[in-house]
């Protein structure tokens, strides 16, 4: 589909089409170099296009650009977005990378290739059992706090550690990896401790009870500090900014 089409499906300008086709392809070049630069292969790499708060047209758009995984913050607004894309026969992967409500569960199940935010027992079970009843199993990540940030959601690494065998025994869901937000440094330069951390965790919790093939994933990096979080092994990176442009402001 070439990028007139796109802008004629979506109902964005062959302006707006192209800067965001040329900002994706920016991204995408500079992942694969981070990759190649860490000795690894860029197509390990899953990229998570972070469409919060931008209408579904230009989700769409990313979606006919060729981006395969998109990721929401918030339940509702992913079940919108995800009605008008596949009104338009466009299917990418739903990820959940925002925090959780428990109530909110029931409307996700089934709905995502990926939860990320899996942030206490309590909603693990909830998802877990939930997913029990609807006899499906849902993919899920354990969000560490490893920086200890107050403002943030998630386990503590020592604990998490310390819990591994009880989470390995859950039903209904299948524990991919872990996930992390390192904090807002002005110099990206600054993350590489905080990722270094979950990638020494996440090697640890494989070497354990959540080890198998499954447990494959680490996500951590987003528009400002994806290029580190490459270099200690992240398969997922979630990106906003950088592929989408600013954000409207909210109000």
């Amino acid at each position: 589909m070439d990028k007139e089409q796109i802008a004629y499906l979506t109902g964005l300008s062959i302006v707006e089409v192209e800067a965001l086709a040329s900002r994706l392809e920016n991204v995408r070049r500079s992942v694969a170099d981070a990759a190649r630069a860490a000795g690894r292969d860029p197509t390990e790499i899953t990229l998570v296009g972070v469409s919060k708060f931008l209408p579904a047209s230009m989700a769409a758009a990313a979606v006919c650009l060729g981006l395969q995984d998109l990721g929401e913050n918030r339940v509702q607004e992913m079940l919108a977005k995800q009605e008008d894309l596949s009104a338009q026969d466009l299917h990418p992967a739903w990820h959940l990378i925002g925090t959780l409500q428990k109530n909110k569960v029931k409307y996700l199940l089934g709905r995502t290739a990926l939860i990320h935010s899996v942030d206490s027992k309590d909603l693990l079970e909830e998802i877990a059992n939930r997913s029990v009843k609807a006899d499906i199993v849902t993919d899920v990540l354990l969000q560490v706090n490893t920086a200890h940030e107050a403002t943030k959601h998630g386990f503590d690494p020592d604990e998490l550690l310390a819990d591994a065998v009880c989470f390995s025994s859950q039903s209904g869901v299948r524990i991919r990896g872990v996930m992390t937000m390192a904090p807002l440094f002005e110099d990206p330069e600054l993350a590489r401790p905080v990722f270094a951390q979950t990638q020494a965790l996440f090697t640890n919790l494989a070497a354990g009870p959540l080890g198998a093939d499954t447990f494959n994933i680490l996500s951590m990096g987003m528009s400002q500090d994806y290029v580190q979080a490459i270099a200690y092994g992240a398969t997922h990176v979630r990106i906003g900014t950088a592929i989408f442009g600013p954000r409207p402001p909210l109000g």
